[in-house]
């Protein structure tokens, strides 16, 4: 029987960050075991004793990574009081600020692993749930037309991440930009808001990031912008 790893030093947030690192590097494929307790500083065993297998790795390693994404949209909106910023927000922080990589890792991974079907279901859900709410939100305030918010939800979380699979994969007709404008045109139409998709037209077919940014102000000005209007 071999003896117990030492796993004192080594916590387990520490070797799922080392997992997505790897991961997002090498694709889950021709990551190993040993790659990732080679870059948290630790041996196989050690990695061993928290997790099973790769896949364990990579679902944990993205609910890890969806947790801090939520814990930092959660602090960036609580500073927009309208529905309609933080709607906006959203789509602008999935198209623009987050990396889909573990993410296609996983679907990847769902179509023949259960485990890893049942944490794409449970990192969707909430994602959907989300949006939901904050589309209640906004027609409770009346920033928002009628419409089912959770068909809504479910719409606008598919197209982004449809357009997110082209986006990463660097396909030329979907820049980031374009990935936007095309969530926040959809969003208008569904709820019969004014989003400011428009803004991002001209940018959305040359990828120009930089026009984007000069066009639309950052939603972290919305505070001091809303005494303007």
């Amino acid at each position: 029987m071999s003896p117990r790893p030492q796993i004192d030093h080594i916590r387990r947030p520490q070797l799922l960050r080392a997992a997505a690192d790897v991961i997002v590097e090498r694709g889950l494929a021709s990551t190993r075991i040993a790659d990732v307790a080679e870059r948290a500083g630790t041996s196989p065993p050690a990695v061993l004793y928290w997790f099973e297998s790769k896949d364990e790795l990579l679902a944990e390693a993205l609910t890890v990574d969806e947790e801090r994404f939520y814990v930092e949209m959660r602090k960036r909106m609580d500073l927009l009081e309208r529905p309609r910023d933080q709607l906006r927000f959203m789509i602008e922080a999935s198209a623009e600020e987050y990396d889909w990589t573990l993410w296609i890792e996983l679907w990847a991974r769902a179509l023949r692993d259960p485990a890893s079907r049942q944490a794409r279901q449970r990192l969707d859900y909430r994602w959907r749930d989300e949006i939901a709410a904050v589309i209640r939100a906004g027609q409770a305030a009346g920033e928002f037309g009628e419409a089912d918010a959770d068909e809504v939800a479910l719409l606008l979380s598919a197209l982004l991440d449809g357009l997110a699979v082209q986006a990463t994969l660097h396909d030329p007709d979907v820049p980031r930009e374009r990935m936007l404008r095309c969530a926040l045109e959809m969003a208008e139409s569904l709820l019969d808001c004014e989003l400011g998709a428009a803004a991002y037209e001209t940018a959305a077919g040359d990828g120009s990031g930089d026009a984007v940014r000069e066009t639309v102000p950052d939603l972290a000005d919305t505070e001091s912008r809303r005494g303007l209007e």
